[in-house]
């Protein structure tokens, strides 16, 4: 399989599947000198872990990260730094009817059609939980951000129809509720709404936003490589995305050039925008005001409802899917986007260094 390797400058590699003896990542190319240490990443893994809430699976892993290499006396080294995260809690007996069929939702069929032969433990590579090597490695992204004071604000917008008051916006709420909600009146209407629809045996979808502070004009790569393109592909790449807007996003589409335009003026003797409809980044570079993106992802696929499909001796089959599986994605996926975002921003902060002769001079001398 390829495909597992993300970024250039700052890369990363994840390994494992579902119900293995392990999972983890192998980062290539961080900096020396950084502080880190298993605890530092373990605060990331702990937002993303299961078995929390009334709205996550209820397998329980403590998700305990181990730091293999690429970290001595506290410091980065340089070296690849090596993670790894043992899986504890397998009931892979849970799945054993999942390899005569194809869950609707799920990659069973594509990955039986690309591999002539799937781990259906799960889901196996395919399953959310590889996402958990991508938390701990922008977690390591995320140390060196904060070193340059970039700061990356993710939370859940809205689930199905119940969306947050801006006005009843508080960043310190969203973890203080299972939904990652900055607004508790709104993670309160949430809760009872997801309840009603977990005794329904379904599962609902919602929107993740994130808000990026602080990082300076001109990160990007023009043409292929745009920061919005590879912010896109990032958060793509995570299983149960299905939409992305940047900005004023489809809104755009609804409006005249002249509204949507985000005008300039100097406001003492600094440049400024009168508006943000761009999300901070123009012609894929970055314009140094926020960028700000919205995913969307589909509700849960794994529901107890009885639903209808095929086994892989070509009958029509209906299914009740049973094991342990999350009501609802987005609360824990909040931290995924986090993860993905941090990663991408490094790499291509790296990036920029190469793009003037002066910055390369700087860096040597």
């Amino acid at each position: 399989m390829s495909g597992s390797i993300y970024g250039k400058n700052f890369q990363v590699s994840t390994w494992g599947e579902s119900h293995g003896k392990a999972i983890g990542v192998t980062i290539d190319g961080c900096p020396s000198g950084i502080k880190l240490s298993e605890s530092d990443i373990q605060l990331d893994l702990d937002k993303r872990k299961p078995g929390k809430s009334p709205f996550s699976t209820p397998r329980k892993e403590d998700d305990k990260v181990e730091i293999l290499s690429g970290v001595f006396e506290g410091k980065t080294t340089g070296t690849p730094i090596s993670l790894v995260i043992y899986n504890t809690n397998q009931r892979s007996y849970d799945y054993s009817e999942i390899s005569k069929y194809y869950r609707p939702g799920h990659a069973d069929y594509t990955y039986d059609e690309k591999y002539g032969f799937r781990d259906y433990r799960g889901g196996g590579r395919s399953s959310g939980r590889e996402t958990a090597s991508r938390v701990a490695a922008g977690s390591v992204a995320k140390k060196v951000l904060s070193n340059l004071g970039i700061n990356i604000l993710t939370y859940t917008l809205s689930i199905n129809e119940i969306s947050i008051d801006k006005n009843n916006f508080n960043k310190n709420e969203i973890y203080n509720n299972f939904l990652a909600m900055p607004d508790k009146f709104a993670a309160k209407k949430a809760a009872e709404y997801l309840l009603k629809l977990k005794d329904n045996e379904d599962s609902a979808g919602g929107i993740i936003e994130s808000r990026i502070t602080n990082l300076p004009s001109g990160i990007g790569e023009p043409v292929f490589e745009k920061l919005d393109a590879m912010l896109a592909k990032a958060i793509f790449s995570i299983g149960a995305v299905k939409g992305l807007e940047f900005g004023n996003g489809f809104e755009s589409s609804k409006t005249t050039g002249f509204i949507n335009n985000d005008s300039f003026e100097f406001k003492n003797s600094k440049l400024t925008k009168l508006t943000n409809n761009s999300g901070g980044i123009a012609g894929g570079i970055s314009d140094g005001f926020p960028i700000i993106l919205r995913a969307a992802f589909k509700p849960t696929p794994s529901i107890y409802k009885s639903q209808k499909t095929v086994d892989k001796s070509g009958n029509n089959v209906e299914i009740n899917i049973d094991g342990r599986h999350d009501p609802i994605i987005v609360p824990r996926a909040v931290i995924v986007v986090e993860s993905m975002i941090a990663i991408t921003l490094i790499d291509y902060i790296f990036q920029r260094i190469l793009s003037k002769f002066d910055l390369i001079k700087k860096a040597l001398f």
